[in-house]
């Protein structure tokens, strides 16, 4: 008699608990899905700003010596946007020296002689010049020991022609709950890049994650933002995903040494839209056995027009 009375209990509570089930996970996937858009938003409006990484019009290198910067051919650097004469940069050692041609502004003030510029390496960070009523903006910047002048406009073609994200499926399957696994302090990993360089870059640690009952290892960089920067490639590079890798900001590891993985934030490089960036590459440690079908997918630039053909 008391089993027949728990099994109708147990019975009667079924039907309740199913809808209740039902609605929480529709609630928790459209909670998954909105947090995702919300990022996906930002992700392109990141890119998409006047000074976004779709702006980039050059990357001109700086050696010793002095080098008249413009878009007029009369200049040795000539710009893609820009005025005709922007000004005169002259390389001395580990200094650089700017005398403008025309209206700029030095960090945010008139730049009305020579002045002396800072580097990206510097702790303050670069100078910025800007110019063109404020679409311009110029800095320089070291790469493998080399100076250059990086050089980014609100009218860069790659920014006004700009055609959108697109996204593997994904799903919250694809965010991967992982182990961190410290190194020693100060231990940096060689960090080759696209434009033939290589950086000594800081290499905290690792992280560890499961996929399909297999083992999966990513060594994570320190870039000073207070995240976790993971460069990796997987199988799906060149066959629907950017072919030199993608990138991911992990959290740091908590107290227990937890990291969420989230490999539908995988984002390409910006060398994906530009060719004047300097992208690091995946280390060998990071080339994944893995197709990991979420996060970004390549981007796909608008085609050339096609010249008109006599009629």
């Amino acid at each position: 008699m008391l089993a027949a009375v728990i099994a109708a209990g147990v019975a009667a509570c079924q039907p309740a608990q199913a809808p209740v089930a039902s609605r929480q996970a529709r609630a928790e996937e459209a909670a998954f899905q909105a947090r995702q858009q919300a990022w996906r938003a930002g992700r392109v409006a990141d890119l998409t700003r006047p000074d976004g990484w779709t702006s980039l019009t050059g990357l001109h290198w700086l050696d010793p010596g002095a080098h008249r910067v413009g878009s007029d051919t009369d200049n040795g650097i000539r710009l893609a946007v820009g005025p005709e004469h922007l000004g005169v940069f002259t390389v001395r050692g580990d200094k650089v020296g700017f005398v403008p041609d025309t209206v700029v502004m030095v960090d945010g003030e008139p730049g009305l002689g020579a002045s002396t510029l800072r580097i990206d390496t510097d702790p303050a960070g670069p100078s910025k010049l800007v110019f063109d009523g404020g679409k311009g903006l110029a800095t320089v910047i070291e790469r493998g020991g080399r100076l250059a002048l990086r050089v980014k406009h609100a009218d860069a073609e790659s920014r006004l022609q700009f055609t959108g994200l697109e996204y593997w499926p994904g799903g919250r399957d694809w965010q991967v709950a992982a182990r961190f696994v410290p190194h020693a302090a100060g231990k940096t990993l060689p960090i080759a890049n696209i434009i033939g360089t290589t950086d000594e870059v800081p290499n905290p640690g690792a992280v560890e994650f499961e996929r399909g009952g297999k083992t999966y290892r990513l060594e994570a960089l320190d870039q000073g933002e207070g995240t976790l920067f993971l460069v990796f490639a997987d199988r799906t590079n060149g066959r629907g995903s950017y072919g030199a890798g993608r990138f991911i900001d992990a959290p740091k590891p908590d107290a227990q040494g937890r990291v969420l993985i989230d490999f539908n934030q995988s984002y390409n490089p910006p060398c994906a839209f530009t060719a004047f960036a300097t992208c690091p590459l995946p280390p060998p440690e990071n080339r994944l056995d893995l197709a990991v079908e979420a996060g970004e997918r390549d981007y796909r630039k608008r085609a050339a027009p096609k010249p008109p053909t006599e009629g």
